[in-house]
């Protein structure tokens, strides 16, 4: 079995980390080099870097944030928010990313996965998918593409069996309802991808606590847990929610 993995999150708008509840709302929690050389030597896993409002406000991505990040950590890297292209993706990679993620491009222009997988591997692919409750839908959720500004009218799941397809190599699933609210993960969303696709899922979205990672890596089958709030305000380390995961059995890397 492979180890579940623990991968704190930073949210970053206009240069900023920041963390708000269900995409609105944003409050600063620092700088994003800081925090990342913090999360690298405390034990994360990797590390996902968004810039959040680069697809909502069509501009690119902020490169040199990227570049002064990757400079501080030895852990996989992964970036998104305002990645459009081939061009886009290549410079993040370039500047010292090792994966990319992309939710509003894909939706957009889903051929862009394929060329993307075909010319990076599927490693460097996690499609993003931010998920809210729409019981009109198939699965119950509906995809969100610009910052979660826009709804998309695709489903959830049927969106993620797609993107696998497609050539993503993972899929990194945000609960919108449940974003920022650290009430916990909706473990229901993240069953019904996981069950869908057999690629890696990275649950995100209402981490309050140990217990609630612990949930969504057992009840909800994630292959790893996001997290940002409980991180960014001291109120549990990388290294306590490992141990806690370890005491009741679930193998994580030490």
């Amino acid at each position: 079995m492979l180890a579940k993995r623990i991968i704190p999150c930073l949210d970053v708008d206009a240069g900023r980390v920041v963390k708000g509840r269900r995409f609105v709302d944003l409050r600063d929690a620092g700088n994003p080099a800081t925090l990342a050389a913090k999360y690298s030597e405390e034990g994360a896993d990797e590390l996902v870097f968004l810039d959040i409002t680069a697809s909502a406000q069509k501009r690119d991505i902020l490169v040199q944030v990227v570049r002064e990040v990757a400079s501080v950590i030895n852990i996989p890297f992964t970036v998104g928010g305002g990645i459009r292209d081939m061009e886009d993706a290549d410079l993040v990679l370039r500047n010292g990313a090792d994966k990319t993620s992309i939710n509003t491009a894909a939706v957009n222009n889903p051929s862009l996965l394929k060329q993307l997988s075909e010319t990076y591997g599927a490693q460097c692919v996690v499609v993003a998918i931010d998920a809210k409750s729409n019981p009109s839908m198939p699965s119950g959720y509906e995809v969100y593409t610009y910052g979660g500004r826009k709804a998309a009218g695709v489903d959830a799941v049927e969106w993620a069996v797609r993107v696998m397809e497609l050539g993503a190599g993972e899929i990194l699933l945000t609960s919108m309802d449940m974003d920022g609210t650290q009430q916990g993960y909706d473990l229901r969303l993240c069953r019904k991808v996981v069950e869908a696709v057999n690629i890696p899922v990275i649950a995100s979205g209402g981490a309050g606590s140990p217990e609630h990672i612990y949930r969504v890596l057992t009840d909800g089958r994630a292959d790893a847990a996001l997290a940002a709030s409980i991180f960014h305000y001291g109120q549990h380390t990388i290294n306590e929610v490992k141990q806690y995961l370890r005491e009741r059995g679930v193998e994580v890397r030490l």
